[in-house]
């Protein structure tokens, strides 16, 4: 299951993406927002990452403005791995190197067919391990350290 969440500044590229999601048979829950009105990113980027954390979702996609402070808010949440992505390179080496559980994208900076092709390279990839493990673990183990 993949955990979905956008503010105001990215709900209409949150539903191009979902119907993409639907296209491809991806199952997602929508965590909001549903419309323009202001809505604090944090929130919706909190709800995003705790549903990971507790296992209810595998991973995540959240948008915003920029997509630079829901992957801020996410990464604060103990356990999250938040990846702010802008070309397909980006997508796919947070997955296969990082093994990123969220990507954020920015509604205002990347064009819808863009995104499209961003989340693609993201849900094709897969974690490398080895090496990159490794690394993995190391950034883990910084969170735990604190």
């Amino acid at each position: 299951m993949l955990a979905i969440g956008a503010d105001h500044g990215g709900v209409n590229l949150k539903e191009t993406i979902k119907n993409y999601l639907t296209e491809r048979g991806v199952e997602f829950k929508d965590f909001g927002t549903f419309g323009t009105t202001s809505i604090d990113y944090p929130d919706i980027a909190k709800v995003v990452a705790d549903s990971i954390v507790k296992g209810e979702c595998e991973k995540g996609i959240l948008i915003c403005g920029t997509g630079i402070g829901v992957s801020i808010s996410a990464n604060k949440v103990k356990g999250i791995r938040a990846a702010h992505v802008t070309d397909t390179y980006s997508a796919r080496m947070a997955k296969e190197h990082n093994n990123a559980h969220i990507i954020c994208l920015g509604e205002r900076i990347t064009g819808c067919d863009l995104a499209v092709e961003i989340v693609k390279a993201y849900l094709d990839a897969e974690h490398l391990g080895g090496r990159h493990g490794v690394r993995v673990e190391k950034i883990m183990n910084i969170e735990k350290a604190e």
